[in-house]
């Protein structure tokens, strides 16, 4: 199992990089307008509340199990998000 430090620092880093993202659409096309990107990303922040929130929970009986359903549970909602920022 990787460290719960490590988990956190994927969680920053990959929603990061899709609000990142975001940003570089808004600023190469200032004309759409930035509602989508917006919606894009309060979803992404939401997200990383949520996952953090799961990440510090202290009580857990199976950790391997619980952190590796956290790492897919990140990795689907990059998916998505990605794909939303696609098709921009």
């Amino acid at each position: 199992m990787a460290s719960i430090k490590n988990l956190k620092k994927d969680i920053n880093y990959v929603l990061g990089d899709i609000i990142e993202a975001c940003y570089t659409w808004e600023l190469y096309n200032p004309k759409a307008g930035s509602a989508g990107t917006e919606a894009i990303i309060d979803e992404a922040i939401e997200s990383f509340d949520v996952l953090i929130e799961k990440v510090n929970v202290k009580k857990i009986e199976d950790k391997k199990a619980y952190f590796k359903a956290i790492n897919l549970e990140l990795e689907k909602k990059a998916h998505d998000l990605i794909e939303k920022v696609n098709k921009l």
